[in-house]
């Protein structure tokens, strides 16, 4: 395996305006996925997908490859396999297998989540492999349909309300989509599986694994409510450990420069840039 951590970061967002790089306990978001990523022990390359100038410079500055995103692959309904297979295509290297999906609006993810689902990825020999945590509360059995009109309650399935289960451990497993980590084979992110349907998510591929994580172990930022426990927890680790990721003066120089639109003092490293 030839693994390629890949960071998607958009510069539009319709909730958080410009999330990916929000200030995050005295760092922008995007930099937290950033660390994760330079952190795994199974990524063979890292890059980052965005339509962002101070991303680029960030990301450049970082060390990391840059694919310049297109317009069309970076409004609010660009779809993520469409942006995923354009820098795939764009790094220009068929050796780099399987690709490592990391969302940069979730600064917060376990340690060594994206080498679990890399392991369970070589071990199954599946076509994707996505993190998921305990729905827990916020289960289906306890979804309803609220009438606009009359305020009626009736159940979202089955016809009894809460399925009649009231106490919540005795609801039966059930798992979300978090947005820790997604990793699909190269075949599968090309659409080169036979016999799976049209969709969406066509590029998961047939065989789609999970891997667990603790409920909020993960946390994707989609509201400003996200930015503050985010920010709150990340500033809380930083109190307790005194060595804790927070920037050196020559990072936080860096991260200056790239939001200013000047050249880091580092030197960059190469930029793959979208035909």
């Amino acid at each position: 395996m030839k693994p390629l951590g890949l960071i998607l970061a958009r510069a539009g967002s319709t909730g958080v305006p410009s999330k990916n790089r929000a200030p995050l306990a005295d760092r922008p978001c995007i930099a937290w996925t950033m660390d994760d990523a330079r952190n795994a022990r199974s990524l063979s390359r890292i890059a980052v997908s965005t339509d962002d100038a101070e991303i680029q410079h960030l990301a450049l500055s970082s060390g990391f490859d840059v694919v310049a995103r297109p317009a069309d692959l970076a409004s609010d309904t660009a779809r993520v396999d469409d942006a995923a297979r354009h820098a795939v295509e764009s790094l220009d290297d068929v050796t780099l297998d399987p690709i490592v999906i990391l969302y940069a609006n979730v600064p917060i993810r376990p340690v060594g989540l994206i080498d679990r689902a890399l392991s369970i990825f070589k071990e199954t020999g599946a076509d994707s492999v996505q993190s998921y945590a305990p729905v827990g509360k916020h289960h289906p059995y306890w979804t309803c349909r609220l009438d606009d009109d009359t305020a009626r309650v009736t159940p979202w399935e089955s016809d009894t309300l809460n399925h009649n289960i009231h106490r919540r451990q005795d609801l039966p497993p059930a798992c979300i989509p978090d947005g820790g980590v997604l990793v699909v084979s190269r075949k599968a992110l090309l659409l080169e599986i036979p016999n799976v349907p049209d969709g969406p998510h066509a590029f998961f591929g047939a065989d789609r694994r999970g891997v667990l994580t603790e409920p909020g172990a993960v946390i994707d930022i989609d509201s400003p409510l996200d930015l503050l426990i985010a920010d709150t927890i990340l500033n809380q680790r930083a109190a307790q450990t005194p060595n804790f990721a927070r920037p050196s003066d020559q990072t936080r120089q860096t991260q200056a420069c790239a939001s200013a639109g000047r050249d880091p003092a580092r030197r960059p490293a190469h930029k793959a840039s979208a035909s």
